[in-house]
């Protein structure tokens, strides 16, 4: 599999508009990160989508992508679904609806918020989705890859991330309970939230997503959801460990 991070920022995205600091005016690309969101290119060839926010026509025109087969959701912030509209060219292009799971917090959000997708209507270029409700207890099976669902919470907010195979893939997480932590067992590469040094009371801090990583033992782990009060790119990755990388726009890795 591979894995391309299209975004690795948090809901501002960095630059912040209006803010000055180092890491807002750093030349450095690696310091500039659109909204989260990732894609995996399985074996089988088919794109498997986590979270499509606001910046999503760019991230997938920037990467030159043609085709989405899934659409995972972690939880529907606006940071992170906000992209749901464009995907009507790919419903245009593959003649059919993208198949997109969640939730139940998260589906109901999105029948709320997009609600005109789910209505019965007759105005054509609607975007189209085949909506599926997960649990997050049970695994299920998209485009031939088995999905483990690991549960978290974002402050207050139930939310998922994701095991594919040896890849596990989490954002905006705070706490994880040690059930959850143990379906993380064996895998090979991890991406996991760090939002900023300092603790946050619902994203996890630097030492905190550390500490996980340092639990599950992955070989590569990746971090990712960065705030620009995260620090600058050159600087924070000398103080990381040797397997510890922070992920930025555009990296691909290869699982």
């Amino acid at each position: 599999m591979r894995l391309i991070f299209l975004g690795t920022g948090t809901s501002m995205g960095i630059p912040v508009i209006t803010c000055t600091c180092p890491t807002c005016t750093s030349s450095d690309p690696r310091d500039r990160h659109l909204r989260t969101s990732a894609l995996i290119e399985t074996d089988a060839g088919k794109n498997i989508l986590i979270d499509i926010g606001p910046d999503f026509r760019e991230q997938i025109l920037r990467e030159q992508i043609t085709r989405i087969d899934t659409i995972l959701i972690t939880h529907a912030h606006r940071d992170h679904v906000g992209g749901i509209d464009d995907i009507r060219p790919l419903n245009y292009a593959q003649r059919q609806r993208i198949p997109l799971y969640a939730n139940p917090e998260a589906m109901h959000a999105i029948r709320h918020d997009y609600h005109y997708i789910f209505e019965e209507h007759i105005y054509p270029g609607l975007p189209e989705v085949e909506a599926h409700e997960v649990s997050g207890a049970s695994s299920f099976v998209v485009d031939g890859e088995t999905i483990v669902p690991i549960r978290a919470m974002h402050k207050t907010l139930p939310i998922l991330g994701y095991r594919i195979g040896r890849l596990a893939y989490i954002t905006d997480a705070n706490y994880i309970e040690e059930t959850e932590l143990e379906k993380l067992e064996g895998v090979d590469t991890m991406v996991i939230n760090a939002l900023r040094k300092d603790h946050h009371f619902s994203h996890f801090s630097l030492p905190e997503a550390l500490s996980v990583i340092e639990k599950i033992q992955p070989r590569e782990a990746y971090l990712t959801h960065v705030s620009h009060e995260f620090g600058l790119y050159e600087e924070i990755s000398k103080e990381l460990p040797s397997n510890v990388h922070v992920a930025y726009d555009g990296l691909k890795i290869t699982v």
